[in-house]
């Protein structure tokens, strides 16, 4: 499975109906989360029971300034509906699965 693109509008959808879900808040212009993208396209692809969304923090303000979206990139793990953790910063993969394998 690859990568999902989540707006403000879906935001709660997403997160609602879906068991495991990281969200990735980026921009086109932010380096560091261009370098991270394939790294999450990899383990969407590696982990089905994952959804990974990717959510454009200048199209999406409000969601991203509700959840207090300082720098990016910052990933938020959800599980049933639930933030269970954060991770900021263009993490090396094997740290990002860490902190997902934790809420399998």
């Amino acid at each position: 499975m690859s990568t999902i693109k989540v707006t403000d509008s879906d935001f709660q959808d997403t997160i609602q109906n879906n068991e495991l879900v990281l969200i990735d808040f980026w921009a086109p212009w932010c380096g560091p989360c261009k370098a991270i993208a394939p790294v999450l396209e990899e383990i969407s692809n590696e982990h089905s029971n994952v959804v990974i969304a990717k959510m454009n923090t200048d199209e999406n303000p409000t969601i991203s300034s509700q959840h207090g979206i300082m720098s990016i990139p910052t990933m938020m793990i959800f599980k049933n509906g639930q933030l269970v953790d954060r991770l900021v910063g263009a993490l090396p993969k094997p740290a990002i699965l860490q902190k997902l394998e934790a809420h399998f």
